[in-house]
């Protein structure tokens, strides 16, 4: 067991209170945004001395174990981050394996650094995630039904959308949200102009509406020629409480908008970006890689699982699950590398102090572990 140190990113969605209370540290006045405890090479977390990317490079049998390796590489398959978010984050979708792998080949090929802002693909993995409420966490995420679009878009009355809406109208599934979400996000910079233009006219005359046109009104003024604030009417909101959770897949158009989380994801950092940011937008990347299934989004709770919380997600790289110690112990089964991170009160793992915002470290070789105390830790592995 080693003792690990996360990555903070300051991005201008993050609190500038969260994560320092959580880790017990002064504010510093900028927003920061993630806390990444992981080994993805933009941003390793550190052990004594060295990064865990490095230590996980020196020895990838005795970190990663052979069941890790022959399925992963010489990888940690999962990052596990800390979320605080303060205002909404752009208009985003993650890509599957196939088009990551070629995307990442194309810009390297292309020549563009790994720091180059213009670059959609930092890796060659898909990032299938999920966020685990801490706090109170609101998102939008996924298509709503086209019944539901049409209520909004007509609540706004204007007149530059009615072909929008009689295609969702006339073919009310993902053919006829298919072609909006590609219409919306295709216009060129004039078309775009004069019908953002409309429609933060029509949403400063409805924001009273609901807190839908409140939001979007929100960002138009934000952001005012981007047609990401009308996208955000066909999205699903959707609140946790803590403890609920969201899976996202390749794919699903999202935006976080406010709350402390747990987010475990496939290691990488590919974004594509479809408004809502000074960030770089790929809208052909983006509306290459999405997937058009209306409805609601499934809220997940944990199942109960020996002496742990289990949020079930249909991939291989990553597990997450909880230990609520009351006092009690638990030692659960050794499951390879993995990432202890107590975010509630203070525990001790096999006899060494592991308080609020710490985390620490297991290689595949190290043996077992027991945890006491009375505190709230989340447990990162790879999956089954």
């Amino acid at each position: 067991m080693r003792r690990l140190s996360g990555v903070i990113q300051e991005y201008a969605w993050g609190s500038r209170t969260a994560l320092p209370e959580l880790l017990g540290t002064a504010p510093t006045g900028r927003p920061q945004a993630e806390l990444w405890l992981g080994a993805h090479p933009l941003a390793p977390a550190r052990l004594d001395g060295q990064t865990l990317l490095e230590h996980i490079e020196s020895d990838p049998q005795a970190a990663l174990g052979s069941e890790v390796r022959s399925r992963f590489g010489a990888r940690l398959p999962f990052l596990l981050k800390v979320l605080a978010i303060d205002e909404a984050l752009s208009l985003q979708a993650h890509p599957n394996m196939t088009q990551a792998s070629a995307g990442f080949a194309r810009e390297e090929a292309a020549g563009l650094k790994l720091s180059d802002p213009k670059r959609s693909y930092r890796d060659a993995s898909h990032k299938p995630e999920m966020v685990v409420a801490l706090t109170r966490f609101d998102a939008l995420c996924g298509f709503k039904t086209a019944e539901q679009m049409v209520e909004r878009l007509q609540v706004l009355g204007v007149d530059d959308l009615r072909s929008t809406v009689q295609m969702l109208q006339g073919w009310p599934d993902a053919v006829g949200v298919t072609g909006v979400v590609h219409g919306l996000l295709g216009m060129n910079d004039a078309e775009r102009r004069d019908v953002m233009g409309k429609v933060n006219e029509a949403l400063a005359r409805v924001r009273g509406e609901g807190e839908e046109f409140e939001r979007a009104y929100q960002l138009s003024q934000r952001y005012p020629q981007d047609t990401g604030a009308l996208l955000t009417l066909l999205l699903n909101h959707v609140t946790l409480e803590p403890g609920q959770a969201l899976f996202l897949p390749a794919g699903n158009l999202h935006a976080y908008l406010k709350g402390l989380a747990v987010e475990v994801m496939a290691s990488s950092d590919n974004v594509l970006r479809g408004g809502l940011t000074p960030k770089h937008v790929d809208v052909p990347e983006l509306l290459a890689t999405l997937v058009y299934e209306l409805g609601s989004v499934p809220i997940l709770s944990p199942r109960r699982e020996s002496e742990e919380d289990v949020w079930d997600a249909p991939v291989a790289e990553f597990r997450l699950s909880r230990l609520r110690l009351r006092g009690g112990a638990a030692a659960p089964v050794r499951r390879g590398p993995e990432i202890l991170l107590c975010v509630d009160g203070e525990a001790q793992v096999n006899g060494q102090p592991l308080r609020k915002g710490e985390a620490v470290w297991f290689d595949a070789a190290d043996g077992g572990y027991a945890v006491t105390g009375k505190a709230t830790v989340f447990r990162a592995c790879a999956g089954s």
